[in-house]
């Protein structure tokens, strides 16, 4: 790394968008695996950069909580509205509690029953590209295909879809939270009080029937929830982009899962290394405590780089290599714990039906423009990838 780098400029979106964070990452897992960031437009901090360490905050939410908020928040924003409140912001027991509501939508026999419906989704999807197959992919395949399927598991009807797709590319691009959506707001309070009228088997008659402790969930839990979840979409479709340009840009690659389809599972498992799209997770230190030795006061506010855990050299061999392949692969991207992502079956089940789908209808795959990268540092991406799609 050179001397003008240092760790500091993690917290600059610019770095992620058109710089190389991994080169700083990589200095940091040598040099400052454990590093103390002064407080800036953002609250002062704790980056983990190492495999281990990271997994090891996941998994122990007595000594770091989420409750207060698990991504960097500039100091005027305040604390996180959703604190105690969603699946992403509660801590034992309330967050085990929360997750048993959702829990049946998202399990492994649920998304079994539900490969057909997505299978659909994503036909649907490649069926709106031009007969060339020129796309902007990130957005007319990735994106879209995950917001259709999470709207579908929520209970939006099939036509509104394409409003719900709309409404979250508006407040993504404006860096707002979805609750500022005014239009999706709305549309979710309507959602609701036609629920509460008339339940039927999708997830907000769910949360609205949900007890814990005997109490219904409040209109703002349900709320916040939902929100909760469709934001996740955004990852998933950065993740869904991402490794459809590792697989561009390794040709070899994408050539071996044509000759061997049996390799999809391990192809999804290396991409979700790969792209870790969900590029930070924060939590916030319970107790005074040590990490590799260095000492964590309580209420400091830790980072997990999650992109910088899963190219760890002491974890991964040559971690810099795409390789569609690799076994084993116990990459963090879905995260560790009590907090392992609710829909990690239904985002591989989505990624592999489209991998498959688009290894059957597609003879090569070509960039036609330039790539551009999201600006932030809580999540990473193409933002922009147009693709053309050559057909069979």
């Amino acid at each position: 790394m050179t001397t003008a780098v240092t760790p500091e400029v993690l917290t600059d979106p610019e770095l992620h968008a058109h710089g190389d964070p991994h080169e700083v990452w990589r200095w940091m897992r040598r040099h400052a695996p454990v590093h103390r960031h002064p407080a800036t437009a953002l609250p002062a901090f704790w980056s983990m950069t190492r495999y281990d360490d990271v997994r090891a905050v996941y998994r122990d939410p007595e000594t770091f909580s989420s409750r207060h908020g698990v991504l960097l928040r500039p100091v005027d924003r305040g604390v996180d509205p959703g604190g105690g409140l969603t699946l992403a912001l509660s801590d034992p027991p309330r967050h085990k509690q929360l997750r048993a509501v959702v829990a049946d939508w998202f399990s492994t026999r649920a998304v079994r029953d539900l490969e057909e419906t997505t299978l659909q989704a994503v036909r649907d999807v490649l069926d709106r590209l031009p007969a060339d197959g020129t796309c902007e992919f990130a957005h007319d395949v990735a994106g879209r295909l995950s917001m259709y399927l999470i709207g579908g598991i929520i209970g939006v009807p099939r036509h509104d879809h394409e409003r719900l797709f709309r409404w979250t590319n508006e407040a993504f691009a404006a860096g707002v939270s979805l609750a500022a959506h005014q239009d999706l707001m709305r549309y979710f309070i309507d959602l609701m009080g036609r629920r509460t009228a008339e339940p039927t088997d999708d997830l907000v008659s769910a949360l609205l029937g949900g007890t814990i402790d005997g109490e219904l969930l409040t209109e703002e839990e349900i709320l916040l929830n939902c929100e909760n979840i469709i934001g996740a979409t955004e990852n998933g479709g950065l993740a869904v982009a991402g490794g459809m340009l590792a697989l561009v840009q390794h040709p070899d690659e994408w050539r071996r899962l044509a000759e061997d389809p049996e390799a999809l599972p391990g192809a999804v498992e290396e991409i979700l290394r790969w792209t870790s799209s969900a590029t930070h997770s924060m939590r916030t230190a319970t107790r005074d405590c040590e990490v590799a030795g260095q000492t964590i006061a309580a209420g400091d506010r830790v980072v997990l780089w999650v992109p910088s855990a899963n190219r760890d050299e002491d974890v991964f061999p040559e971690p810099y290599r795409f390789d569609v392949g690799r076994s084993p692969n116990r990459h963090l991207a879905l995260g560790s714990g009590e907090h392992f992502c609710l829909g990690a079956t239904l985002a591989r089940s989505q990624m592999r039906l489209l991998l498959k789908e688009l290894l059957e209808r597609t003879a090569r795959i070509e960039l036609c423009g330039p790539v551009h990268r999201i600006s932030s540092i809580a999540v990473s991406g193409p933002e922009s990838l147009p693709l053309r799609l050559v057909p069979r």
